[in-house]
């Protein structure tokens, strides 16, 4: 998996596998050290086994407002092939989920329909495609008929991976994957009839070497379209790849995010689409306690830490630090006292951090040591303490609302009683929490030796 690792000359690994840097004297930034979206987006299907149930409404704008729209509760209401029927138990879903009751139906309809959804990693919507894909195919036609793409090698595996086990009652279907690497002979023709593959190698197998005909694909994918689209050329490529396409052939994009620039390129691809969109979740405050702790310096956030230690590891607990450097620091202290933790660092392979966050779910640690970078879209549902042992500001200084919520609003889950603690070493910093709690109007308590014993009545 090379094209996933952060490529650094100067790394080594620890006795546990982690990679840590042999030079880090330099800070990095949260904003520095951006994380390559390819990786998180694997990261995510590496850690989820099990679909997320998301409290989400689903907003769905459709092309032809004048047909009737209707969802499925059931997998058996969309009338699939017994064999796809028997694919789909046998993976574990017992019902849609939410995009997918949506999407099906508007995937199955006849004639076929076009459509750019909305959806995070872990909604079901790799399962929606593939079984669109799946239903469309004729078995008995030897050549391409689906055609998926994806941003990297590996996640265009992920993918051919839930087609091989939704289709795994269905043994005449077969898969070819189109990435660099796989090479056949010249006058070739692929006789799969689905193609998976990533943008450059099923440009270079429709057009320079005719591996595929274009003009015989029914269905289209685009999987993660915003990933997509950071890589220089991918963009090019898909359009090039959709122009040669038949205007009968079903076009089926999915984007986790739909900033401007996605959404430009998920027009430019997807002629006439329903469009099916996520509303944002209104996040509340209101179920979490917050504090702050005072210190002069580093030195005396781990003292304050280490007091307070024993009472928050009763439950689980994430501690933010701003930079890699910190966070391997505290995770180095923590452990020289005696403590268990883990530590998840942008230094570590996708599958290294994948185990980290494993062991963290299983509760084998129940301190988790970690920068935003890499804890961004992980959910552990026990989490009940967060602390930020730097608190978030963006790359100018200044206070970063979003991140604040983000962080600490993985505590007071579905309706759970959570905690989140802040340590602040400076009048810089107290001026930063100060104006995180006049932008979400809640007030912020210090810490009192008196508040550990409430904090182990919220962790118990």
């Amino acid at each position: 998996l090379s094209s996933l690792h952060l490529k650094d000359e100067k790394t080594k690994p620890d006795a546990n596998g982690a990679v840590i840097k042999a030079d880090d004297n330099v800070e990095k930034t949260e904003d520095e050290e951006k994380e390559d979206r390819a990786a998180q987006s694997l990261l995510n299907k590496l850690i989820r086994s099990n679909l997320v149930d998301t409290t989400n409404q689903v907003e769905v704008l459709q092309r032809d407002p004048t047909s009737p729209l209707y969802s499925v509760k059931s997998f058996e209401e969309l009338r699939l092939k017994p064999q796809l029927l028997q694919g789909v138990y046998a993976m574990g879903f017992n019902r849609p989920s939410k995009i997918q009751e949506n999407a099906l139906p508007m995937m199955l309809a006849e004639p076929p329909q076009n459509l750019i959804a909305q959806s995070q990693s872990g909604t079901g919507k790799t399962a929606a495609f593939v079984l669109a894909m799946l239903s469309r195919v004729e078995p008995g036609n030897k050549y391409p008929q689906c055609l998926c793409l994806s941003p990297t090698y590996e996640l265009a595996l992920q993918t051919g991976k839930v087609i091989e086990q939704m289709g795994k009652f269905y043994p005449e279907l077969k898969l070819a994957y189109a990435v660099r690497g796989n090479k056949l002979e010249r006058g070739q023709k692929i006789s799969e009839q689905i193609v998976i593959g990533t943008p450059g190698t099923v440009l270079d197998w429709c057009s320079k070497l005719k591996f595929i005909d274009p003009k015989k694909i029914k269905v289209f994918v685009l999987d993660e379209a915003d990933v997509m689209i950071a890589t220089q050329g991918h963009q090019d490529q898909s359009i090039r790849i959709q122009r040669m396409l038949p205007r009968d052939c079903q076009m089926l994009l999915f984007s986790a995010t739909f900033e401007d620039s996605v959404w430009k390129f998920a027009q430019k691809v997807v002629p006439d689409p329903n469009i099916i969109k996520l509303k944002r979740e209104e996040e509340t405050l209101d179920t979490i306690k917050q504090y702050y702790v005072l210190c002069n310096n580093r030195d005396e956030k781990f003292q304050a830490l280490c007091n307070i230690y024993g009472a928050i590891t009763i439950a689980q607990a994430m501690i933010f630090c701003h930079t890699r450097k910190t966070a391997g620091w505290l995770a180095a202290e923590l452990s020289k006292e005696g403590h268990q933790v883990a530590l998840l660092s942008g230094e570590m392979m996708v599958e290294q951090r994948a185990a980290v966050i494993e062991r963290f779910r299983e509760g084998k640690e129940k301190v988790l040591v970690t920068t935003n970078v890499c804890a961004r879209g992980i959910d552990v549902e026990q989490v009940s303490v967060v602390i930020n042992f730097d608190l978030p500001v963006d790359k100018d200084g200044n206070p970063d609302n979003e991140t604040y919520l983000h962080r600490i609003g993985r505590t007071g889950r579905f309706g759970k009683r959570g905690l989140a603690i802040n340590m602040v070493d400076s009048k810089h910093s107290m001026n930063i929490l100060n104006r995180i709690q006049e932008h979400f109007n809640k007030k912020i308590n210090k810490l009192d030796t008196d508040d550990l014993d409430e904090i182990e009545k919220i962790t118990n």
